[in-house]
């Protein structure tokens, strides 16, 4: 008894222990409540199902990976396979048994030769797993199909033509421009009525191109009264069916007339039997379908009122712009455009249906504060504009500068004693490159221009010696500059954007706070870009004695290319390693045509960077980010209702789902409230 209740005890005493060690390790966890924007107010109100259907925007992957499986037709079909294990897995009597079941079902005419034999044994040899690839996209498309050609009595064995056509992949280009599913050509698809403008494009919509192509087949068969040859004029037109016609003598069957049609559509008919058979038999011969990602039942649409980006409607539902993209492929720009004599359509997965139906209003308003929002903002831009240019215009001098070679936009600011973000606004430059032989326009301020010409007065032994457009240095001081490989560093007032900084750390670097310099600049955001020069201390306007008493040279830091010259061993993998950049980069900015490089090459291995030295540099001889200034400390996210990984990477720029996975060692998608989240900065 005694010994029960001491184990008891003991029990309670460990119990007591673990939750008071979880209580310790929960409080550890700081809460970040950001603050609550307009789109999370919305979510927060949203009416909710319980029940989830997750899907997979890998589906893309399984539509793209397969178009190339109907090329070079002509070469295979007159190309006799002699793989024996494909000999022995289809034996010819057993294909002529099969394609004679296939005939008696079917309103085609099937008849066995050579060809057909050939390219089904070809199909059976290379083309496995591309088919076991498209058979579980057409779990999605072939419901579409069918239900289209039903409504005009069509063959339900036309969805194959489809497969041959585009590999199902609604966005599939030809190289002759026709578009979609079903590879309408623009006339074509004018004239059955699919809508093609900036926005849409209805030859990429599965439901209308569908509809279209049923309606085609009915009316090719009222003039050939043949499938086989409805076919061959989907391919070539009817215009040369009519000419293989006339040509054998007037024959109206296709394997007469085989020989006077174009080569490409000699092997069209026989790859739609062929993908037939392979659909027909595809167990028998060991193909297993792909697990299906989205299914036609699993989807629905939905009409939508108001125009809306794929991006919003991403905020708004959390799903991917990727999945919007499948599901909705005849929106070109990503965009639901609103036309008053025309309804638009979105296809959503079913779980979202619910979700946008129950929370239109709410949906529609946030559509409507976000064009509120971008219009004040242009408004504010033109007030702005307006306001600067009646300045500019009572208290500045205009000048034009002609750009030479050579030029850049740090040199030509230096040099008129301007910034470079004022240059790049007088001039509507959005990145760092300037064309010689471009006019720059200079404003030029009334106030500075006097305070120079009074400090030109100055004694000759105090002025300031300028060489190379580079270098500075006074002959008081007698500070000598390198003037071949040296760029001169950071100034007080004027801070040039490296790589690895953002604002936060800058504001460090300078002792001062996001605020002052996104009000000195007028930043509307917190995102800067590499090479702009940024004021990240106060503006003082000296009094002009003042200026003649001192003149402080004062060169804002100048972006270089960095150059390397190609040692033995080296190649354009391990220099882009080297220098942490790419390939890619490598051959664009040497005008690379290949990977072969010589020894004593000279390369740009760095674009736009501050360097010590810009010739035959190593990596440590251009600036790189401070690692004790690139990196914000971490952040606890505590997971609420509702959550998930996806709608959590949204509220933090720059951060993905991986990211969260690989911080917090998650392998699935699962989430509960009160978890704990490590977010790095």
């Amino acid at each position: 008894m005694k010994l029960k209740k001491a184990s008891t005890l003991l029990f309670l005493l460990f119990s007591l222990c673990a939750f008071s060690q979880n209580t310790v390790e929960n409080s550890e966890i700081v809460t970040v409540q950001k603050p609550i924007s307009f789109l999370d107010s919305i979510k927060g109100s949203f009416v909710h199902y319980d029940h989830t259907v997750k899907s997979d925007s890998l589906w893309m992957n399984q539509i793209g990976n397969s178009l190339d499986i109907y090329n070079d037709l002509a070469n295979e079909i007159n190309t006799v396979n002699v793989d024996k294990d494909i000999d022995k897995e289809l034996p010819t009597e057993l294909l002529k048994k099969r394609l004679a079941e296939m005939d008696a079902k079917s309103p085609f005419d099937i008849t066995y030769n050579q060809g057909l034999e050939n390219l089904i044994k070809s199909f059976l040899k290379n083309r496995k797993k591309a088919f076991a690839n498209q058979m579980a996209v057409a779990e999605y498309y072939f419901p579409i199909f069918e239900e289209a050609l039903a409504k005009q009595n069509i063959p339900l064995e036309i969805k194959y033509l489809a497969v041959v056509e585009s590999a199902l992949n609604p966005k599939a280009v030809s190289r002759v421009g026709a578009t979609g599913l079903w590879q309408f050509m623009y006339n074509t698809g004018k004239q059955y009525n699919l809508n093609i403008d900036s926005y849409i494009d209805e030859r990429a919509d599965p439901l209308k191109a569908s509809a279209a192509a049923a309606q085609y087949m009915t009316n090719m068969f009222a003039l050939f009264s043949d499938w086989n040859l409805v076919l061959a004029s989907y391919n070539s037109g009817p215009g040369n069916v009519n000419k293989a016609i006339r040509r054998s003598g007037g024959q109206q069957n296709f394997w007469d007339i085989k020989k006077f049609l174009p080569l490409e559509t000699q092997g069209y008919v026989p790859a739609f039997l062929a993908t037939m058979y392979i659909y027909e038999y595809h167990k028998e011969h060991g193909i297993v379908p792909k697990k299906a990602l989205v299914r036609h039942f699993a989807t629905d649409t939905v009409m939508v009122k108001k125009e809306m980006s794929f991006k919003q409607i991403s905020n708004l539902l959390d799903i991917p712009v990727e999945q919007l993209e499948a599901l909705n492929p005849c929106y070109k720009r990503n965009v639901i455009p609103s036309y008053t004599d025309k309804n638009h359509y979105l296809t959503l997965p079913s779980c979202k249906v619910g979700i946008f139906t129950s929370n239109e209003d709410k949906i529609y308003a946030y559509i409507d504060y976000e064009k509120e929002q971008k219009e004040n903002l242009n408004q504010n831009k033109k007030a702005v504009f307006r306001k600067d240019s009646t300045a500019l215009a009572s208290n500045s001098n205009v000048k034009y500068y002609k750009v030479k070679r050579g030029d850049n936009l740090s040199i030509i600011a230096k040099n008129n004693n301007v910034a470079i973000s004022d240059l790049k606004k007088w001039n509507y430059i959005k990145g760092n490159f300037v064309t010689p032989g471009k006019s720059l326009k200079i404003v030029i301020d009334k106030e500075v221009d006097s305070s120079a010409a009074l400090a030109s007065k100055v004694d000759k032994s105090k002025a300031v010696v300028v060489k190379d457009n580079t270098n500075v240095a006074t002959t008081e001081t007698k500070t000598t500059v390198d003037k071949k490989d040296s760029l001169v560093a950071n100034t007080t007032n004027f801070y040039v954007v490296q790589k690895g900084d953002n604002l936060n750390t800058i504001a460090k670097k300078y002792n001062t706070t996001v605020t002052e310099i996104k009000e000195w600049n007028h930043l509307s955001s917190t995102n800067v870009k590499l090479g702009v020069s940024l004021q990240v201390s106060p503006t003082v306007i000296p009094t002009a004695e003042a200026a003649v008493a001192e003149v402080i040279p004062v060169v804002a830091p100048e972006l270089r290319d960095i150059q390397y010259e190609v040692h033995k061993g080296d190649n354009l993998g391990s220099i882009a390693k080297k220098f942490g950049s790419s390939i890619n980069d490598l051959m664009q900015w040497n005008n690379l045509h290949s990977n072969n490089i010589a020894v004593g090459n000279v390369l740009i291995v760095a674009k736009n960077e501050i360097a010590i030295t810009v010739n035959n540099a190593s990596v440590d001889t251009f600036k790189k980010r401070d690692p004790n200034t690139s990196k914000n400390d971490d952040i606890n996210y505590l997971v609420q209702k509702g959550d998930s990984l996806f709608s959590i990477s949204k509220k933090y720029p720059g951060v993905t789902v991986s990211d969260l996975k690989k911080w917090n060692n998650i392998s699935g998608d699962d989430l509960k409230p009160g978890m704990g989240l490590k977010i790095k900065g």
